[in-house]
């Protein structure tokens, strides 16, 4: 947590190694753990215990372990950690949703300055289908919801070239819930082209924002195959963007288009006409159709990162993301991959002509203050041919605010 005040003292080439130093400790201490450094001031970790209590002894552990100075090159500094962690039974959880906890978990860590576990065997109770729908049309009236940025690294220009905006309910009595237990609920409720469409207004502020500051490119809204079809939807939001000046992209995935491709199409060539960026999401993780891809009027497809995560110790997954590159140069689109958490995924991808990457090596989603203290740091990068700050030294470029 005290990370900032450390790369000032140590200097960034140094700081950014720190990440390394406390995994080699942790390792040291602790061998049965399954540790992976993903980001300059991020380290995960992995272990099974009996229960979570038992796992909440073992965390509680580790934060003893660094109540001592440490010892780095000679010097005793004090290292400040935040723990957020994520509990399910080992025969019937969802990695995906165990990660989402885990973030989510840290996050609210940072902020109350505590270790927070989140414990999925209890936490069906909390998310109620039917309580949440009732409850969702206030969520949005009160502003419960908010947005967080997460920036996408344009390789050889070494600059962000944009962003995806992702949206998160903070819940006056449960919490923070996540989109993969609401964004269903609001299709079912019929409240989510409300949400969209908040969510629309705050993203052309937030741009335009960030604009006037010099951070001038586009921003991803997630759009669901729902509104695809919803003609009130398409013309309120049309209107929108075409008088906001605001540079704004929509994020659809493939299967959105395949409920009724002839109504998507056409809906999405429409948005296409009024300047709007289309980006093909998940690419891979539902049943891909070359038949709608080769019409819909997108420039950027995105890779799934499934495909992603285990690209340096897979043989099948770097054939499938080349593959996929090649295919979407040949369809005149940029790619990005989702899920770059490592330098040995980041040179892959670079050597195979990916154009973009979006992970946690670059940043983990951010409010919309963080983000902009991310891009203000940031701005030097790629400026004036500079080969010192080249983005493909990734240990002198990983942020985490």
């Amino acid at each position: 947590m005290n990370f900032p005040a450390l790369r000032r003292h140590l200097g960034r080439p140094r700081a950014d190694l720190l990440a390394r130093d406390i995994a080699a400790r942790l390792g040291a201490s602790y061998p049965d753990l399954r540790i992976s450094v993903v980001g300059r001031s991020l380290i995960e970790i992995a272990f099974e215990r009996d229960t979570a209590e038992t796992a909440t002894v073992e965390i509680e552990g580790i934060r003893r372990l660094f109540e001592t100075p440490v010892d780095l090159d000679g010097e005793d500094l004090e290292i400040e950690l935040a723990f957020g962690a994520a509990a399910a039974p080992a025969f019937e959880y969802d990695a995906v949703r165990l990660i989402e906890a885990a973030e989510s978990a840290l996050e609210e860590a940072h902020e109350e300055n505590r270790i927070v576990i989140r414990d999925l065997m209890h936490a069906d109770l909390a998310f109620d289908r039917m309580t949440l729908m009732r409850e969702l049309p206030r969520a949005i009236a009160r502003d419960e919801m908010f947005l967080q940025y997460q920036p996408k690294v344009h390789v050889r220009r070494q600059e962000i070239a944009s962003a995806e905006a992702l949206i998160r309910w903070q819940h006056p009595e449960r919490g923070l819930i996540l989109p993969g237990d609401f964004i269903s609920v609001a299709e079912e409720a019929g409240e989510i082209g409300t949400m969209t469409i908040w969510a629309l207004n705050r993203v052309i502020a937030d741009q335009r924002r960030l604009a006037q500051a010099g951070h001038d490119f586009p921003i991803f809204i997630n759009i669901s195959g729902l509104l695809l079809g919803d003609a009130d939807f398409v013309e309120e939001a049309s209107e929108i963007i075409r008088g906001s000046g605001a540079k704004i992209g929509f994020e659809i995935t493939e299967t959105s288009v395949i409920r009724d491709p002839e109504t998507a199409i056409h809906n999405l060539k429409s948005f296409a006409d009024i300047g709007v960026i289309l980006a093909i999401d998940d690419y891979g993780a539902g049943l891909s159709s070359l038949a709608y891809l080769k019409q819909l009027p997108a420039s950027e497809l995105k890779i799934d990162k499934m495909f992603v995560t285990h690209l340096a110790s897979s043989n099948r997954d770097p054939l499938i993301v080349r593959s996929t590159i090649d295919l979407a140069h040949a369809l005149e689109m940029e790619v990005t991959a989702e899920g770059v958490e490592t330098p040995s995924a980041l040179a892959l991808l670079s050597v195979m002509g990916c154009d973009m990457v979006q992970g946690y090596l670059i940043s983990r989603p951010l409010g919309i203050e963080a983000f902009h203290r991310f891009l203000d740091d940031d701005s030097h990068v790629g400026g004036g041919g500079n080969e010192s700050s080249s983005f493909l030294r990734p240990e002198l470029f990983w942020k985490r605010a």
